[in-house]
């Protein structure tokens, strides 16, 4: 039994090469670092103006702010997910959070090319 936390993850099978569960807290700040882009893009689109339409600035600007959040939530759980997937020796887990962002990055671009014609 560890005092770390969450203890689900860290309770589990055994400690796992350190340079694994480094590589995995990396890939969790760059996650956090694409959130943090979000809500900047979403602050920046609402504070220059862009694009004209105020209901469409207004929706992209909160449905990005919103989407770095929930984009933060995220990572963590998928950072958890893989580090007791190499405790236990499981398979790690789908991929799923990148093509999430795919969507949203593709849903978004139609919408400000929409928003400039």
């Amino acid at each position: 039994m560890t005092d770390r936390h969450p203890r689900w993850v860290y309770d589990a099978g055994d400690e796992p090469d350190p340079r694994y569960s480094l590589a995995n807290e990396r890939t969790f700040l760059a996650w956090v670092r694409t959130a943090l882009a979000l809500v900047a893009g979403g602050i920046a689109l609402h504070a220059i103006g862009v694009p004209e339409t105020d209901w469409l600035r207004s929706t992209l600007a909160v449905t990005l702010v919103l989407f770095g959040g929930l984009t933060t939530a995220l990572a963590l759980a998928r950072w958890a997910r893989v580090e007791r997937a190499m405790r236990t020796g499981q398979p790690l887990p789908a991929f799923t959070l990148g093509y999430l962002m795919v969507a949203a990055v593709v849903i978004g671009a139609a919408l400000l090319a929409v928003a400039f014609l």
